[in-house]
């Protein structure tokens, strides 16, 4: 829960802002709210405003959205093994609320239990981002323009320095430990030499190449092979069986 509250923060207050931004660019309370639930993109609902205001053809904006989210094609990749024991119509549910935040504190509560626990993937997901980016955006399409940027509150730090935080505790080894630096290195690159819209998808690409690269052994498996989707299961055996008994109250912490 603790992993949660700060990333929950940053995602209100970047709600607030687009609320703003959607009145600005002249949508309703009830399309900027809509909009928020139903596409739940973050940075591209931000991108899609301004495209809309600017007049762009649909297609357009469809396929600049979608290229900028692509980076969820990593992500959910990374959760299909975890999630091979969960019924198709869950897994799409779960797609529309996976966000960097979702991914960064799932991975790391699954690689903790050695197994799946979709309850923790709910918490996960609708406590630290979609309840927060949704009530943030009404307050932010109904308040006044006082309403402060969240640079100025520090909020425009949190993200990063959670998902920092996170990335940190799921490094084990030099493998690990190459994959995020090079993955760091590729994306900060990518975003000063050619569009910040591509760099975490780059970054996300290449690190893990780089860390395969490496000469050795590969890691041991960390990705079970019997997934208990509700939180019930045995532990992963590289991982001790005390993972298996651990509840699902340690979702988000």
């Amino acid at each position: 829960m603790l992993d949660s509250l700060g990333i929950a923060a940053s995602a209100g207050g970047f709600g607030v802002v687009f609320g703003l931004a959607a009145r600005a660019a002249g949508y309703s309370p009830l399309e900027a709210s809509a909009m928020s639930v139903i596409v739940f993109a973050g940075a591209a609902q931000f991108a899609a405003v301004g495209f809309v205001s600017a007049g762009m053809p649909w297609p357009a904006i469809v396929l600049l959205t979608a290229l900028l989210n692509a980076r969820h094609l990593l992500y959910s990749a990374a959760l299909r093994p975890w999630l091979s024991g969960v019924s198709t119509v869950k897994r799409a549910l779960m797609a529309h609320l996976l966000t960097d935040e979702s991914f960064a504190l799932t991975i790391a509560h699954f690689r903790r239990l050695g197994r799946a626990d979709v309850r923790g993937y709910w918490l996960a997901a609708i406590g630290s981002t979609f309840i927060p980016w949704n009530a943030a955006t009404i307050i932010g399409i109904l308040g006044a323009s006082a309403i402060p940027e969240p640079s100025r509150l520090g909020l425009d730090v949190v993200f990063p320095a959670a998902m920092a935080g996170l990335t940190i505790g799921l490094i084990s080894g030099r493998r690990e430990l190459v994959a995020a630096g090079a993955a760091v290195v590729v994306a900060i690159a990518t975003a000063l030499l050619v569009d910040t819209r591509i760099a975490v998808l780059a970054g996300g690409l290449i690190g893990p190449l780089a860390g395969l690269a490496l000469p050795g052994p590969l890691p041991a498996n960390i990705q079970p092979d019997n997934p208990a989707p509700m939180g019930r299961g045995t532990a992963h055996p590289d991982l001790g069986s005390s993972a298996g008994s651990s509840g699902a109250g340690e979702a988000s912490r």
